[in-house]
């Protein structure tokens, strides 16, 4: 069936979860849109599996509210969130001495999947191990193992995928057989909710990513958090530093203040970096001076976690 535009595959309002004395997290509030790929960010001890293991109904929420699959999460939904979702842990869990095909077996008979051979050989193939389905999963590295789990998650054809830590461990070809396979299904409109360490990964596969330190530290596209936080510059290489910068630089249009950079560089403040290169361009040539390169600063989703992750070190006593 089409999903109402507009609806959301995830919600939260102030949710919180505690074991004891511990705040695993904190006044969550955040929504996922249906065909999204959200990146869960965060140190460890951050709250990001114990999130995902409450929003998979593993875990209850010790105060607030959400809807995963467009069911409000209760104990009673329990079962039907659970037909509607997967969760494929960091950890593959498979069971080592059996083959690919009658892992899937095993695990399409517990999930009670409708047609279940049909099931495995989509599963398979949308994972590209059709091939391996008779090889042992004991005998596969660690990426093809990955790629087992994923296919088991995606028995059930969920709406809204999990995936922990999906390439913890893997070499980067193999990781990046693991991006590929998640694009893949962003195409085929799955919602996926992805936790990792991964801060490029991140980047390269996120619509949207949220920062997690126990509480929400900031949610949103990874170039409105670099806007967010971070001015924005231009890099000027020269051959040559100039006699006198402040002349070349004072009073450009969209230029907002100016530093050194080294021997022969300058990194210039600029309201707007597409209206400020060109006249910073004709300045400099009208000085005299060897221009090398002018190209805006591009700070990554690892410079804003960081800056974010920081500032949480130095606020703590």
């Amino acid at each position: 069936t089409a999903t109402p535009q507009g609806a959301r595959a995830l919600a939260t309002e102030h949710l919180s979860k505690r074991f004891g004395d511990r705040l695993a997290f904190d006044d969550l509030t955040f929504d996922v849109g249906y065909g999204e790929v959200f990146g869960f960010l965060g140190p460890n001890g951050a709250g990001k599996t114990t999130t995902v293991r409450t929003l998979g109904t593993l875990l209850t929420p010790t105060s607030g509210t959400a809807s995963v699959a467009g069911i409000a999460l209760r104990p009673e939904n329990g079962v039907e969130i659970r037909r509607r979702i997967a969760i494929m842990p960091e950890s593959p869990g498979l069971y080592l001495q059996l083959s690919v095909l009658d892992n899937l077996r095993c695990f399409a008979d517990l999930y009670e999947v409708a047609a279940p051979a049909e099931a495995i050989d989509r599963a398979l193939q949308a994972v590209h191990l059709a091939d391996r389905a008779g090889d042992a999963c004991g005998a596969l590295s660690k990426g093809l193992r990955q790629r087992v789990a994923l296919a088991r998650a995606l028995l059930g054809e969920p709406e809204v995928l999990f995936l922990d830590e999906p390439t913890s461990g893997l070499d980067p070809v193999a990781a990046r057989d693991v991006h590929t396979l998640i694009d893949d299904l962003r195409r085929q409109g799955v919602t996926i909710f992805l936790t990792t360490h991964r801060l490029g990964e991140a980047e390269r596969l996120c619509d949207r990513v949220a920062i997690l330190d126990t509480v929400l530290r900031t949610i949103g596209t990874p170039a409105d958090l670099r806007d967010r936080l971070f001015a924005r510059t231009l890099q000027v290489r020269l051959v040559a530093p100039l006699p006198d910068p402040g002349a070349v630089f004072t009073g450009l249009p969209a230029v907002t203040g100016w530093q050194p950079d080294g021997a022969a560089g300058y990194v210039l403040a600029v309201a707007d970096p597409d209206a400020a290169a060109p006249a910073v361009t004709r300045s400099l040539v009208r000085a005299g001076a060897a221009v090398l390169s002018i190209a805006e600063a591009r700070h990554s989703l690892e410079d804003v976690y960081l800056e974010l992750i920081d500032e949480d070190a130095q606020a703590r006593p």
